[in-house]
């Protein structure tokens, strides 16, 4: 009986890993990817800057980029896009801005977000965000000194 409980454990283990993808045998390589190979969980990146709001894209408007299927709203959201992906990229290769400014990575919540001097920043929750927010200037700063050694540690 050791064997079911051994393959379950193993299981919880991997969905912990890929679900929240902070373990170095994944690679912390800006990929902007979740577990299901969705960057921004399926999110529009476009839509964050043309509408204001969170906004779900779809499989017909998708483009691979950085190892990740992007998906948008519109045809003209997906050129805009292809134009300019850094332009609309989340920093810090789609992980939790707060995580990578206290120097580790965890995931986000697409609706959890915030534009700032032009890029956008992913939070893990909209209570994560607010702590996030009370500095985001020097949290940034962190964020960008901390980014290099989270992508060295892989």
């Amino acid at each position: 009986m050791k064997t079911p409980c051994r393959f379950i454990c193993f299981i919880l283990s991997l969905f912990f890993i890929l679900a929240f993808q902070t373990s170095p045998v994944l690679g912390l390589e800006p990929i902007f990817t979740n577990f299901l190979g969705q960057a921004i969980r399926g999110y529009d990146p476009v839509a964050y800057f043309k509408e204001g709001k969170a906004v779900k894209g779809q499989k017909a408007f998708q483009y691979e980029w950085k190892g990740a299927k992007w998906y948008f709203v519109s045809q003209q959201n997906r050129e805009e896009f292809l134009q300019s992906p850094k332009k609309y990229a989340p920093q810090y290769g789609g992980y939790c801005a707060w995580a990578v400014s206290q120097g580790y990575t965890a995931s986000i919540d697409p609706e959890a977000w915030h534009i700032h001097q032009g890029k956008l920043y992913l939070n893990y929750s909209k209570g994560v965000q607010k702590m996030w927010s009370q500095d985001i200037p020097g949290n940034i700063q962190k964020g960008n000194e901390n980014w290099p050694i989270l992508l060295a540690e892989n």
